[in-house]
C-alpha cells in the first residue's frame, strides 16, 4: 500500500480557483491518477499503489503527479504506506526526510486531540510514548478507537475508507460575493466553476455537448427572479477556454433586468470523449483553433441565423438538392444520437441516383435564365453547340417541394453546352407534360441556363 495525502494551502487564494470547494475539485482531479480517492476533512487520500506500474514506477508517479497538481493548484502534500501517517506527516515541518512514526507528535493523530490535556500530565508526546502505554489501560481510560487508530496508522490493521464517487450529473450552485449588475461580470465567477467542470469531465472521460449557467436575481425589484442561457457545442470538447469564450460572447448580448446573487452551472448533455492521439511528425499536429469553434463563436457573436451552412436533401432536383440550416443547430456536423449510441458525424453526401454528378456544373443559377432560340438553336452570346445530353430528369411529381419551389415538378433534358464567349454551360430543355398542349404549358421546349463552369 502506498498513500499520497493532498491538502490546499489554507493562506492562498489560487486554492479556490478551482471550485468553492477545493477539496471537492481536488478530489475529481485526483481520479484521473487511481479510482482509490478518499476526501477526509480538508485533504485527499490516494492509494496510487494499483496505479504505479501505469506511470513506471512509484517515484515516477509520485514526481508527475505533485508536478501536475502544482500546475492546478498550489496544495502541500505527503505520502507513507498508512493514509493516517501520510495525513500526519502534512502536520508536521519536513525539510529532507520524514521523521520516524514514533517521533510524530500525538497531535497529528486525529483521535488523539480530544485526549491532549490529559496526555500531557501523562508524558505522552509522541506515538511512540502512547505506543508504550499499556493497551489495556488506554482502552479503559481512553476507548478503543485511539488505539485502533494507532494501529492503523503503523499497518498493524487495515484501513477502510468510503472512495469518491462523481455524479452522474454536473451541478454546482454558488453564492456570489457581491451582487451583479451586468451579465458580462458573471464571467468571472463561471471561470471558477468551469474549472471544477474540467476535473468532473476529466474523471468521467467525457466531454461537454451542452452546458446550462443560471441565475438568481434580487426579487424584491419586482422583476424576473432568474435567468438563464444554455452553451452548446458541435463536438464533445474539456477545452474551458472555448466555453469561457462562448460564455462571454452569450453574455454580452444578455441583460440583467435585476442584480444576481446566486449562479448554478449543469452539464445538459454529454459524451465519451476518447483521449487524443499523438504523432511523431510535427506537421500532424494541429494549429489554432477547429472550424466548429471558430463557427460556434460567431454564431454566438452574431446569431444562429448569420452563420449557416448547407445540408443536402434527397431531391433529384439541382435546386433542391441542398437547404440552409444555422451551423450551430446540428445537423450539417452531427446527427441524433441512437439510444445507447454515439453521435457519428454526418457524411454530405449527393442523393441517391446521382450517377452523373460529375456533369454538374460548379455554379448554379439562383433562378434558371431563360435563352433566346433561333432555328431551334438556344443562343447565349451567340450560338450553342450542345456536347453531351441529353439527361433526362423527372422530379417533384410526389408532393410539395422546399420553401422557394413549392409542388414544381421538373421535367427538363440537361445539355452540356458550348459557347465561343462564355465557354462550357449547362443548359436544359423544359419537355412537355403528358396529355397536355403547349397552351396550357407555356414554357415547354423553352431553354434555360442553369449553370456555369468555371
Amino acid at each position: 500500500m502506498f498513500w499520497i495525502a493532498l491538502q490546499p494551502l489554507p493562506d492562498t487564494q489560487a486554492g479556490a480557483a478551482l471550485a468553492q470547494d477545493a477539496s471537492t475539485a481536488l478530489g475529481w482531479w485526483a481520479l484521473q491518477f487511481t479510482p482509490r480517492v478518499a476526501p477526509l476533512g480538508p485533504a485527499v487520500l490516494l492509494e496510487v499503489s494499483a496505479s504505479e506500474r501505469l506511470f513506471g514506477g512509484r517515484q515516477p508517479l509520485l514526481a508527475h503527479l505533485l508536478q501536475a497538481v502544482q500546475s492546478a493548484m498550489p496544495v502541500q502534500s505527503a505520502h507513507a504506506p498508512t493514509a493516517l501517517l501520510a495525513l500526519a506527516y502534512l502536520q508536521v515541518d519536513t525539510q529532507a526526510a520524514y521523521p520516524a512514526p514514533d517521533l510524530l507528535p500525538v497531535a497529528t493523530l486525529a483521535e488523539a486531540r480530544a485526549h491532549l490535556p490529559t496526555l500531557e500530565r501523562m508524558g505522552c508526546r509522541r506515538w511512540g510514548d502512547l505506543r508504550a502505554l499499556p493497551r489495556g489501560g488506554v482502552v479503559r481510560r481512553f476507548g478503543a478507537g485511539l488505539l485502533d487508530a494507532l494501529d492503523r496508522a503503523y499497518g498493524l490493521k487495515p484501513e477502510v475508507y468510503p472512495w469518491l464517487e462523481l455524479p452522474e450529473v454536473f451541478d454546482m450552485p454558488l453564492e456570489l460575493s457581491a451582487q451583479v449588475e451586468t451579465a458580462p461580470a458573471l464571467l468571472f465567477a463561471a471561470r471558477r466553476m468551469l474549472a471544477q467542470l474540467q476535473a468532473w469531465l476529466q474523471a468521467r472521460q467525457r466531454g461537454i455537448l451542452a452546458l446550462e449557467l443560471g441565475w438568481q436575481m434580487d426579487a424584491r425589484r419586482h422583476t424576473a427572479t432568474e435567468g438563464r442561457l444554455v452553451v452548446r457545442t458541435a463536438e464533445p470538447t474539456r477545452d474551458m477556454g472555448h466555453l469561457q469564450r462562448l460564455l462571454a460572447e452569450h453574455l454580452d448580448r444578455t441583460t440583467l433586468p435585476a442584480p444576481a446573487l446566486t449562479l448554478r452551472m449543469r452539464s445538459v448533455e454529454t459524451a465519451p470523449l476518447p483521449g487524443a492521439s499523438t504523432s511523431l511528425l510535427p506537421d500532424a499536429l494541429r494549429q489554432g483553433d477547429s472550424l466548429h469553434h471558430l463557427l460556434e463563436r460567431l454564431s454566438a457573436r452574431l446569431g444562429p441565423g448569420q452563420v449557416l451552412c448547407a445540408v443536402p436533401c434527397a431531391d433529384h432536383r439541382p435546386e433542391s438538392m441542398q437547404r440552409w440550416e444555422p451551423a450551430t443547430a446540428g445537423p450539417a456536423f452531427t446527427t441524433p444520437a441512437p439510444a445507447g449510441g454515439k453521435r457519428k458525424p454526418r457524411i454530405l453526401a449527393p442523393p441517391p441516383g446521382t450517377a452523373c454528378a460529375e456533369l454538374y456544373p460548379t455554379w448554379l443559377l439562383a433562378t434558371p435564365l431563360k435563352l433566346a432560340v433561333r432555328q431551334d438553336r438556344p443562343i447565349y452570346q451567340g450560338p450553342l453547340s450542345l456536347l453531351v445530353g441529353p439527361q433526362r430528369l423527372e422530379a417533384g411529381w410526389w408532393g410539395q417541394g422546399p420553401a422557394h419551389a413549392p409542388g414544381v415538378i421538373a421535367l427538363r433534358d440537361y445539355f452540356l453546352a458550348r459557347s465561343e464567349q462564355a465557354g462550357l454551360l449547362w443548359i436544359y430543355r423544359e419537355r412537355l407534360l403528358a396529355g397536355q398542349q403547349d397552351a396550357a404549358q407555356p414554357s415547354a421546349g423553352c431553354w434555360y441556363l442553369h449553370g456555369l463552369y468555371g
